[in-house]
């Protein structure tokens, strides 16, 4: 724990890197989280009063403060990832398959998979560029033209199996890499927080479902667990790369090692000034870097949060991480450090006069 005026926060150490790296490996594609799920559910038992798991199979766990007049505060984050699912047998083994959230087809070609909850190994693939036409190699890929391939003799797949990349997680220096760091930086603090609740509020920690395809747990869950306010924890693209010609790059919308994002407007949301206010302030505060995402596109479980019941405040905070939605993704070690602190921080010094401030 690492003390920063009156507070002590939580630091990522060997045992927070090694539940990522467990995280990043499990395979949750939308709508069948399981493996993840059981790895929440194994951390979080000793630390929350109460864990429910809801008709989708979010994840829901109550840790109850002390003290009368405390803030209900729902912390999320998603377990699911971007994959695919089977469609059809084509024989051979062969199958076709479609995306499931947002994958762009020209990254898949090549890549090596696993299939279902046995694991399967398969390999995506589509005509090599040998037997290919100049025509053809000017057109862009097309999802139609892809199958996964497990080889003849396996025949363990079925239409409606999830798929994954078959990326494994590992540290580069500074950097943490794997496949679905989007949202499993989020699950991984989230865990963190619950096992350091604040004793002022109630905690209440949800680990949605289906974000990836609709913010659908998120809407399921919010609208349960009632909160007076709430904070998402995501990853956000970093868009921080040179630009082809050489030139400047204007447009970053977050940038590794500059600190966790702090969202203002996406699609999906307008977030709540005083929450970004608090952020911001709290950040200021104890010296925390930050970063301020660029408002635009994308967007989170906030989305859905926002607008259930009579409208519950919520913002945003994101690890910036490049190449999400591929098959592996680079965070900063530093980003998802000052990320746990930050919203750790953030928690410990709300009160219910936040809620009282001009929006």
């Amino acid at each position: 724990m690492k003390k920063t005026n009156e507070f002590s926060l939580p630091r990522i150490g060997a045992t927070q890197i090694k539940l990522l790296e467990k995280l990043s490996n499990a395979c949750a594609v939308a709508g069948d989280e399981g493996e993840v799920r059981k790895i929440v559910l194994e951390q979080i038992g000793p630390h929350a009063d109460e864990v429910n798991v809801d008709a989708l199979g979010n994840v829901l766990a109550y840790h109850r403060g002390t003290g009368e007049k405390r803030l209900r505060v729902m912390v999320a984050a998603h377990m699911d990832e971007v994959g695919f699912m089977i469609t059809a047998d084509d024989g051979d083994g062969f199958y076709r398959f479609d995306v499931v959230g947002g994958v762009d087809a020209y990254k898949l070609v090549g890549k090596a998979v696993l299939i279902g909850k046995e694991h399967i190994p398969g390999v995506i693939g589509i005509k090599p560029v040998h037997l290919t036409n100049a025509e053809e190699r000017k057109r862009p890929v097309e999802l139609e033209a892809l199958r996964i391939d497990i080889g003849p003799a396996a025949g363990k797949v079925k239409v409606g199996d999830r798929a994954t990349f078959a990326t494994r997680f590992t540290q580069l220096g500074p950097s943490l890499c794997g496949k679905a760091l989007d949202d499993r930086l989020g699950v991984a603090t989230l865990i963190e927080l619950l096992k350091n609740a604040p004793p002022h509020i109630d905690l209440l920690a949800a680990f949605t479902v289906q974000e990836e395809n609709g913010l659908r747990g998120a809407r399921v869950a919010s609208f349960a667990l009632m909160p007076d306010l709430a904070f998402v924890l995501d990853a956000t693209p970093a868009h921080d790369l040179p630009t082809w010609d050489g030139s400047e790059n204007a447009r970053y919308n977050s940038r590794l090692g500059m600190g966790p994002a702090i969202y203002v407007a996406d699609t999906s949301a307008l977030h709540d000034p005083r929450l970004v206010r608090h952020l911001m302030v709290t950040a200021d505060t104890f010296g925390i870097p930050y970063q301020i995402r660029q408002p635009g596109g994308g967007g989170t479980d906030a989305g859905a949060i926002h607008k259930q019941r009579a409208g519950i405040p919520s913002v945003s905070i994101s690890v910036p991480t490049r190449y999400l939605h591929s098959p592996a993704s680079i965070a900063r070690l530093a980003d998802w450090q000052n990320d746990l602190a930050l919203v750790q921080a953030a928690l410990l010094r709300l009160t219910p006069d936040l809620l009282k401030e001009t929006r």
